[in-house]
């Protein structure tokens, strides 16, 4: 199987097998697949010269959620592909040999992606396997309703195990594999029904409704259009009822009888600092999603795995980094603290127990090499640490599920990896020796694409006080000799594979490849940083890296487009009035303007949390801070034009100043209903695509494309344009 992964060609190939391999009864088609193939190189080569276009970003096939069966010997992933067309997802469960000595294997369809509510990232959905590794079990999303379900690891068949009124929302196996426990929450038709009792009856504004929004079924949750309600701390959404308790249930699989759990019953919920010693000298630290603590509990003798609070600066609300310490039962206070180099002073973002040793698996993001991670295994009794895997990009997902951490054995890891120009793949990693190898690489036509025409390359620079930053770089090509090409930056996150920012919002490798330089810059930790500082940081990491790469002749100071999302907007804006750095720009989120406050003013977490991290009361409260840092008192400072491409529940907190701009010509707004904060939508994300690219063409190049069906933005574009010029007096870049 050396050829395996060798060629686009024969990528376009390995991007079906997981969809079509269930239908192949008989190896000679497999044989015959193959002969094709390589006939197929010889006769048309190498497929390189295809742009990298937003279609192309936007369907690649992600992976996730891999779990590795009880022997050790298989793998059960999901794969995840856009539909333009159909303006949804295709998922599909696939089980591979861990030794890859055979292709993957479709056994399943994974239904629609399960989203969070309030970002519309998708959730991570592992499959459990049976004992004996016959079956996997998972839920899905099919034909309306969430289930469990059960696939044949050969690939003969599925079936649901759950037929329940009410979607699932959480199941385990038992260690038998003779029980599938499950929890519901209120049923279908009691969602339904409260939200049209409330449409009939009137609803109440409280401090759970998002006003910014629609009040009726306002979104896209979980497949369907449904009401939606603040569910706790910040902007945390859900769908009506979903506070309504857990009920647990059991099946019995040899019989597929079902029926309720006693409280006795219920299964083991993970371990809460609550479990521990009180005694401990700190309480364990939530992860980034502020709902999961870090406590992993050995199943061979219930040692205990922990990472807890680190040193904390003078000023700082809390440390930068966690330290990783092992306690030998769960009343234990004092804990084994890993103190070797490796582990000391690092950004831990997962810990697991590998199966039958005394060795705790941790996985480290470098901010200085562009939040790469790696893997090392810390031995509990020896102390001793090691490196197991060192990466360039994520080693535990793609952007797309970087918080899934890799599927672990006693022999190896099997991970999703991803680069910035590097699409995800599923690799198995030697737990003893590191050594890697590709299982299955969908996307590495795109990838091999991208390193022939765009290759991203990390870079690294200083602002005036010292402080070092990092980006991702995909230099434009084709650009002749003393015209430096423009430059594109976006600003915030820069993880995995770069279709375009966090967000995915701006096709960096389709401009490079369209002539603009484009450049993913990594925030800096804004712990102990006051909300002015934490914005300017943006201002100061384009300001220099601008002057670094003009200095060096590889782009063009004056034309310098820049976008974001969520913090990235807000950085964006505050450069726009601050600095004159930026030509044009792009966001995709609201920054804080009274009416961003007046909206959610109701709700006690929104006020707390605006007080602290933004230094913000209300309005008329602390008026001179919101002077300083709310656009809408400094629309006159800004003088680059601005396309705005938002979504609907957030779009009405930005009218402040995006309606002003847009009277005054120097804004073009679009807004797109039944998207949560990141859109989802494939035929959405093809738009911001493809408008992000033409803008910054337009405005940065001069470039117009002829497609007649985009005469009316240009005619818009072209208005700004001239509207700038009796304004500002500025110069034109639009070849007008």
């Amino acid at each position: 199987m050396e050829l395996f992964h060798q060629s686009a060609a024969w990528a376009a190939v390995t991007a079906r097998m997981c969809l079509d391999f269930s239908t192949r009864k008989h190896s000679t088609y497999w044989i015959l697949t193959l002969a094709l193939v390589v006939l197929g190189m010889t006769v048309v080569g190498p497929l390189h010269a295809e742009t990298i276009s937003p279609r192309r970003l936007l369907e690649v096939t992600d992976l996730g959620n891999p779990v590795i069966s009880h022997d050790g010997r298989y793998v059960a992933f999901r794969t995840e592909r856009a539909s333009i067309e159909r303006n949804t997802y295709d998922t599909t469960w696939c089980v591979q040999a861990v030794d890859g000595k055979s292709p993957p294997l479709r056994v399943a369809d994974g239904g629609l992606p399960l989203r969070q509510y309030d970002t519309g990232g998708v959730l991570p959905s592992p499959a459990a396997w049976s004992p004996d590794g016959k079956w996997i079990y998972y839920r899905a999303r099919l034909n309306g309703r969430v289930s469990v379900w059960r696939a044949a690891a050969n690939g003969s068949g599925t079936r649901a195990v759950t037929s329940d009124l009410a979607d699932v929302r959480d199941f385990t196996l038992s260690n038998d594999g003779e029980t599938l426990m499950y929890s519901v929450g209120p049923t279908r038709k009691e969602v339904v029904a409260a939200e049209e009792f409330e449409y009939d009856r009137g609803i109440r504004i409280d401090d759970t409704v998002n006003v910014a929004a629609g009040l009726f079924r306002s979104s896209r949750l979980d497949g369907r259009p449904a009401t939606q309600r603040f569910q706790g701390a910040w902007f945390s959404m859900g769908p009506l009822l979903a506070k309504v308790p857990d009920r647990w249930k059991a099946v019995d699989l040899a019989t597929m009888t079902t029926r309720d759990l006693s409280i006795p019953e219920l299964p083991a919920r993970p371990l809460m600092p609550a479990d521990l010693s009180p005694n401990l000298p700190a309480a364990p630290i939530k992860n980034m999603d502020g709902l999961r603590y870090e406590i992993v509990r050995n199943p061979d003798d219930g040692r205990i795995a922990v990472l807890l609070p680190g040193h904390k600066d003078k000023g700082m609300a809390m440390g930068r980094y966690v330290e990783l310490a092992m306690l030998p039962d769960r009343h234990a206070s004092h804990p084994v603290y890993c103190t070797a180099k490796l582990c000391r002073h690092k950004e831990i973002m997962d810990i697991q127990w590998r199966p039958g040793s005394d060795d705790v698996l941790f996985t480290i993001d470098d901010y200085d090499k562009g939040h790469a991670q790696s893997i090392y295994g810390w031995n509990v009794v020896t102390g001793v640490v090691r490196p197991i895997v060192l990466s360039h990009g994520l080693i535990s997902g793609s952007q797309r599920y970087w918080d899934i951490p890799c599927a672990l054995s006693s022999d190896a890891l099997v991970c999703v990896a991803a680069e910035a120009d590097h699409p995800p793949r599923l690799e198995a990693i030697d737990v003893e020796s590191g050594h890697r190898r590709v299982l299955f690489a969908p996307n590495e036509g795109l990838g091999a694409d991208i390193a022939a025409t765009v290759p991203a390359k990390l870079i690294r620079w200083k602002d005036a006080q010292g402080r070092e930053f990092t980006g991702q770089l995909f230099e434009a090509r084709g650009t002749g000799a003393g015209h430096p090409p423009p430059l594109f930056v976006t600003f915030y996150s820069c993880d995995g594979f770069l279709r375009g920012g966090l967000g995915n919002e701006w096709p960096l490798a389709t401009l490079a490849e369209d002539g603009i330089s484009a450049l993913c810059i990594n925030a800096i930790s804004g712990l102990g940083l006051g909300i002015v500082a934490h914005y300017d940081q943006g201002r100061a990491a384009v300001e220099s890296v601008v002057k670094l790469l003009s200095a060096e002749g590889r782009i063009d100071r004056t034309r310098v487009g820049m976008g974001g999302l969520s913090y990235g907007s807000e950085a964006t804006l505050w450069t726009l009035e601050h600095s004159d750095v930026v030509s044009a720009a792009s966001v995709s989120s609201s920054s804080v303007t009274p009416t961003y406050y007046l909206f959610n003013s109701l709700r006690d977490a929104f006020r707390s949390t605006l007080r602290k991290s933004w230094q913000l009361g209300a309005p008329d409260e602390t008026p001179e801070q919101w002077r300083k840092i709310s656009p809408a008192y400094q629309i006159g400072r800004i003088k680059a034009p601005i396309l705005f491409q938002m979504i609907e529940q957030e779009y009405r907190m930005a009218l402040d100043y995006a309606l002003p701009l847009e009277r005054r010509h120097q804004a073009d707004i679009y807004v797109f209903p039944d998207e949560p904060h990141i859109k989802f939508q494939p035929k959405h994300k093809l738009a911001v695509y493809e408008r992000n690219v033409d803008w910054f063409r337009f405005w940065l190049q001069g470039y117009k494309d002829p497609d007649p069906d985009k005469a009316g933005q240009y005619r818009i574009w072209r208005e700004m344009k001239n509207a700038a010029k009796h304004r500002f007096g500025t110069d034109s870049h639009d070849g007008s």
